[in-house]
């Protein structure tokens, strides 16, 4: 780690939460200050590339200059009075919990411009949809670096217009039927959301999330910590999503363009999880207490759920689609977060942190791959792949297929990969739960849970076979193996994925001094 002056890491925070709103600012002029393309469409999609490459670099320099070993204090710290009357705060800061989620969030932004100034999806102009990009990419990155809960809020909300049009204006059939309910879904949960965070504030006589979650509830009635962990987690619910309020997400990720899946899988999926961690478990915990084996019966129900749906998309016949089948998947896997969220143990918190960011790289390589298979045989249906590719990808595109079954046994936990961790240490946090819970309850829901790691080696392993092995026809044409671009997006996914499983640690000793504390509630 490097050692940097404290005004500097308030700087690159902000800049790294600005910057992008910037940088869309400028993709709009009629001479965007990226580097000269060929043409006028090509300079804007290199400013993207631009803009997201710099704003990647200022991540990781403020990682490098993270004090490691103090990981649950609050650092790089901005507090500014922005609404006085309201006691509203420009407040910025990040821990160990959010440190992570900032850096994959520029990763994959990045990874999503690159791979976009190649393979740009069909729709309007490229202008509006890096600018439309930088400003998801800001939006995100400000959920994870604020600590006012009205400034999360407004950030919360700010993902939400960019990814409609993203959907909307780029994305394949019925785009706008998927676009619409996603809108209408997120903005309804985020209504409820809203009046459960003024209540805490008025309730509490202040915005500060520091200050609340120091505070720990002592200031909130039990009444009100109730109401406030039900309706603010409704709005998250929605995000995550969780079962059943998750109806939104096969249709938003089928329709969306490729780098739309990539980051609303990888990154705005993971905002609703966030908020569950960094709001309602430190400042309203008693209430949270109530509701969470209900929150670990709707996660467990989800598991099981979407991976029998994965199940029956994947059944041969089934004309199932690989997208959808992917997004039911991540219905499940964030049923594995959740879990880990609702056990209130740091084991169990430590492992959901873990399989936040596991399943953002695996999922957002996941549609990487499947939006390459589109682009070569014009389809995500499981039935046309199989044919197109002579249900043999292995022996037409060699390196494709060895990435796409890479991804799929990743994604179904394999240990010593990324998905392996967060999943099990969820399930060992609901063998032991916090004081207050039943165990018994806990001891079933991990059982069921520990069931749903069957079911999604299952699917995973009929999508390989479907699409990758089996025999090839003699006369079958030879199908564009990975390209110099979709190497350089697809590497730093994979790399990561075998680094944090084989060295999980990197990750851990970010996250649990600062699940621990927050936990307790103590200063910080």
């Amino acid at each position: 780690m490097i050692d940097i002056n404290e005004s500097v890491m308030q700087f690159l925070l902000a800049f790294v939460v600005a910057g992008p709103l910037l940088g869309a600012v400028t993709a709009l002029l009629p001479a965007p200050p990226g580097l000269k393309g060929k043409s006028p469409e090509q300079a804007v999609l290199r400013h993207g590339v631009t803009v997201t490459g710099v704003i990647l670099i200022a991540a990781i320099v403020l990682a490098l200059g993270f004090d490691h070993d103090h990981p649950s204090k609050m650092q790089a710290t901005t507090d500014i009075s922005w609404i006085p009357a309201l006691d509203v705060r420009i407040h910025l800061g990040i821990d160990g919990i959010s440190l992570p989620l900032l850096v994959l969030t520029a990763l994959l932004t990045f990874l999503c411009a690159l791979y976009s100034y190649f393979k740009m999806p069909s729709g309007p102009s490229p202008k509006a949809f890096v600018a439309l990009l930088l400003v998801l990419e800001s939006g995100t990155l400000a959920t994870f670096a604020v600590l006012d809960l009205l400034l999360f809020f407004l950030a919360f909300e700010t993902v939400l217009i960019p990814m409609y049009f993203l959907i909307a204006r780029w994305g394949g059939a019925d785009r706008q039927a998927a676009a619409w309910r996603f809108i209408l879904y997120t903005l309804l949960g985020s209504v409820v959301m809203l009046l459960g965070l003024l209540l805490i504030g008025i309730k509490a006589g202040t915005f500060d999330m520091v200050a609340l979650a120091t505070d720990n509830g002592r200031s909130l009635t039990a009444s009100v910590q109730v109401i406030a962990v039900l309706s603010i987690g409704i709005g998250l619910a929605v995000k995550t999503p969780m079962w059943p309020l998750h109806s939104w997400l096969p249709d938003a990720h089928t329709a969306a363009p490729t780098v739309g899946s990539v980051l609303l899988a990888g990154v705005l999926l993971k905002m609703g999880t966030y908020g569950f961690v960094r709001i309602l478990l430190p400042i309203a915990p008693d209430g949270f207490r109530d509701f969470a084996p209900y929150l670990a019966a709707f996660a467990v129900v989800g598991i099981i759920y979407g991976s029998l749906a994965c199940l029956a998309l994947a059944k041969q016949g089934a004309k199932g689609d690989l997208k959808r089948l992917i997004a039911y998947s991540s219905v499940g896997h964030m049923g594995f977060v959740l879990l880990g969220i609702a056990t209130m143990t740091p084991t169990g918190v430590n492992g959901a942190l873990f399989a936040n960011i596991a399943h953002g790289l695996i999922t957002g390589l996941l549609f990487f791959l499947v939006g390459a298979l589109k682009d070569r045989t014009g389809s995500t249906d499981l039935d046309t792949l199989a044919e197109e590719t002579g249900a043999a990808l292995y022996g037409r595109a060699p390196r494709l297929g060895g990435l796409l079954a890479f991804g799929a046994v990743a994604s179904l936990g394999l240990p010593g990969l990324a998905g392996f961790w967060g999943e099990m240490l969820a399930l060992f946090g609901a063998f032991d739960p916090a004081d207050g819970l039943s165990r018994p309850a806990f001891l079933t829901f991990m059982a069921i849970g520990a069931f749903g790691t069957l079911l999604t080696a299952a699917y995973m392993l009929v999508v390989v076979r479907r699409v990758c092995m089996g025999a090839q026809p003699q006369d079958a044409p030879r199908l564009a193996d990975v390209h110099a671009y979709e190497f350089a997006a697809w590497t730093p996914l994979v790399a990561l994925t075998v680094v944090a499983g084989l060295w999980p640690k990197a990750l851990l000793g970010l996250t649990d001094p600062a699940v621990q504390q927050l936990l307790a509630g103590g200063n910080r």
